[in-house]
């Protein structure tokens, strides 16, 4: 568990825990994002592969709902 101390220097391990929850869960949905990429990647080179090309350069990608991106 997580030691959190508010703004008084006091432990507050209810908040410590909501944070470290919170961490884990963002922790969770970066993982599945980079599997997600990770496979379009692959559908990518496929696809190009498919028709006739072979893809050369770094593909970078934008999450439209955060904004960042995955080089």
């Amino acid at each position: 568990m997580n030691t959190y101390k508010n703004s008084e220097g006091y432990n507050d391990p209810t908040v410590g825990e909501a944070l470290s929850n919170i961490a884990l869960e963002e922790q969770r949905k970066e993982a599945k994002r980079l599997a997600t990429i990770s496979m379009l990647v692959t559908v990518i080179k496929k696809t190009a592969e498919l028709v006739g090309f072979e893809v050369i350069g770094r593909i970078v990608l934008m999450d439209k709902e955060t904004g960042k991106k995955y080089k």
